[in-house]
């Protein structure tokens, strides 16, 4: 699949083809961030592009943040604006074969970068790097889209992908979402 290859996705970084990208951290993500007191928890941000979640926990006292994306081109970025940020916590790589134990994976847009026909695979391997009371939080797209990457799809789509694996599943409408997206967000902590 051309959405899993490092040629589609440097090319995308490096022609700057990335209108996902924020430039920052994602409010809703923030907000749940600055709730987290235990700034020792183990966290992976896969799919992280920029990294700006990751650049934001770091800089607020989070010592065991790890990212993953496939290609290194945007972890680079992430090491030009934090040259402090640990290089043993980055990894270049797929993350359905990434191997780990987390407290929390944080899901900015990894979810809707991948083949749809990958959803159930990504709930799968979530709960396969997840300790026993970690918890997914993040963002999913609800809004359709033409094409892809990004893919959308909806709270009854996602719920049947994530149910399968896990006990508590909460998804509901951003509220602080920024004004390009307001409407067209969830927020979803799993469980």
């Amino acid at each position: 699949m051309e959405h899993l290859s490092t040629e589609f996705w440097s090319s995308r970084y490096e022609n700057e083809q990335t209108g996902w990208d924020l430039g920052a951290v994602s409010p809703p993500i923030k907000a749940y961030f600055d709730q987290i007191e235990d700034k020792s928890v183990k966290i992976l941000i896969p799919g992280c592009g920029n990294g700006y979640e990751a650049e934001y926990l770091h800089r607020n006292g989070f010592t065991n943040v790890n990212v993953i994306d496939l290609v290194d081109y945007p972890l680079n970025k992430l090491l030009e604006r934090n040259t402090d940020f640990p290089k043993e916590h980055i990894f270049v790589g797929n993350f359905f074969e990434h191997h780990g134990e987390y407290d929390f994976i944080v899901e900015q847009t990894l979810f809707c970068a991948i083949n749809p026909q990958l959803r159930e695979n990504y709930a799968k391997n979530v709960r396969r790097l997840l300790k026993d009371k970690g918890k997914l939080i993040g963002l999913l797209f609800d809004a359709d889209f033409d094409g892809g990457p990004p893919y959308g799809g909806c709270k009854g789509e996602y719920l049947t992908y994530f149910k399968k694996y896990f006990g508590k599943v909460e998804m509901e409408p951003c509220y602080n979402s920024i004004p390009p997206r307001m409407g067209k967000e969830l927020f979803i902590v799993v469980q």
